[in-house]
Order: structure tokens, then C-alpha cells, then sequence
């Protein structure tokens, strides 16, 4: 009898033994080390946006018996404006785009900052009268506070340089629009107005001669214009490039 119950036991145990393999497998193992928390995710920072600079600059020169007897330059923080100018006996103004270079900028708005310009009250005129020679004006407009100063000559070393660098600014400017003018109607006058591109080179009386670089390129290849005047914008464009 009891050899009998073992013959049977046996079979069942061989039957149970896969079930209980497959319930240990699938019985979860236990991680005893704490799960880490997702820290949270940084908040963005907030980046304060800077109002644009709204500042406005003019110069003005005015002198009623020379050829170009009026120009105004308005051009605001980035060097980005017009320039105004008329010519004697010519009713209408011309207005043309201007850019300062980041160069002009730099010189310009150095000298601004050392003037002072909105917190002074000082009077940039000299004792000595020049007005033959042209009255220049001055001006800032901040938005909240506007000055204009008014001089034919200054012994202020600051102002006297803020106002020939913006004379420089009207000698490219116009010279520029004079020679294209040149190019599309008078091209038999192209030459004389390289030569007096070259004469403001030689007294350093232009803001910034690298400005003028892809116009000369243009003029040296352009058949339109006389030959002398091709050879000229060739000589010029290697003396700035040099």
C-alpha cells in the first residue's frame, strides 16, 4: 500500500513543480533602494527686453552764398537716417539715405558722450565770428528731453570735431549721390568728380573711404563713363584697399 501512494505522488509532484517555477518567476522582486524623485524642471528665466534706443541726432549747416547752401543729417542710434541738401538757385531739396559705418558711428557717438550734450547748457560759440563761413546746429531729442546748440566756431575741441566729422558725413554722402547721377545722365562728368574724390581723400575729408569701395568696383568696369574716369575709380579703389 504505501509503495503504491509513492508511484502515485510522484507523477503529481512532476505535474506541480513547472507551476511553481512559473509563479516564482513571475513574483515582482522587490527593489529595497527608494526610487529618486524627478526633480522639477527649471523654470525659464526671464529675459528683460531693452526698449530700443529712440534717440534722434541732426546737424544742420547753412550758409545762403555757397553752391550746397543747406544740409541736414537726421539719422537715429544705429547711424540709420537722410540727408537733406540744396543746391543755390535749385528750388527743391534732395533727399537721399544715409548710413553711418559702424567706424563714423564710433567717433560720432564717442564725442556726443563727452559733450554731454542733453545735461550741458554750455554755448559752443567762440568769442571769434566766422559766420561767412556757415552756421552749424547741433541736436539730441531722447524722447524726454531735446537741445539744439547753435555755433560758426567753437573753441570746445568736442564740438568742433562732432561738427566737421558730420561735414565729412555730407562730403560722401553727396559726392555718392553726384557720381550716380553721373553714371545714369552726365557721364562726361564722371572725371571731375573722381578728382574731387581724390582731393578729399588726401585731406582725409570723407567719413569713411571703405563705404566707397563697391561703387568704385562698379565705376572702374563701367563703359559708360569715359575711360580716364575708369582708370581713376581703379587708382583710388587700390589706395583705400590698400
Amino acid at each position: 500500500m504505501i509503495r503504491i501512494s509513492r508511484i502515485f505522488l510522484f507523477p503529481l509532484l512532476f505535474v506541480a513543480a513547472p507551476w511553481l517555477m512559473f509563479s516564482q518567476e513571475t513574483t515582482p522582486k522587490r527593489n529595497d533602494r527608494p526610487q529618486e524623485s524627478a526633480s522639477p524642471a527649471p523654470s525659464p528665466r526671464r529675459e528683460e527686453k531693452k526698449e530700443p534706443d529712440a534717440t534722434k541726432y541732426t546737424y544742420e549747416f547753412a550758409q545762403k552764398d555757397f553752391v550746397i547752401n543747406h544740409i541736414v543729417i537726421s539719422h537715429d542710434a544705429l547711424g540709420r537716417g537722410k540727408i537733406t541738401f540744396e543746391k543755390r538757385d535749385e528750388p527743391t531739396p534732395i533727399v537721399e539715405p544715409v548710413e553711418l559705418s559702424t567706424v563714423a558711428l564710433g567717433r560720432i557717438f564717442g564725442l556726443w558722450t563727452e559733450l554731454r550734450f542733453l545735461d550741458s547748457s554750455e554755448n559752443y560759440q567762440s568769442s571769434k565770428n566766422f559766420a561767412h563761413l556757415g552756421t552749424y546746429k547741433l541736436g539730441m531729442d531722447d524722447g524726454k528731453r531735446q537741445r539744439t546748440a547753435e555755433f560758426n566756431w567753437s573753441d570746445n575741441k568736442a564740438a568742433w570735431t562732432l561738427a566737421n566729422e558730420y561735414r565729412r558725413v555730407s562730403n560722401q554722402a553727396i559726392l555718392i549721390f553726384n557720381l550716380k547721377l553721373a553714371r545714369e545722365m552726365q557721364p562726361l562728368n564722371a572725371p571731375s568728380l573722381l578728382n574731387e574724390m581724390d582731393t578729399y581723400l588726401k585731406r582725409d575729408d570723407l567719413s569713411d573711404p571703405q563705404q566707397l569701395i563697391p561703387l568704385l568696383n562698379e565705376l572702374r568696369v563701367d563703359e559708360h563713363i569715359p575711360l580716364i574716369a575708369r582708370n581713376q575709380a581703379e587708382r583710388i579703389l587700390k589706395r583705400i584697399e590698400k
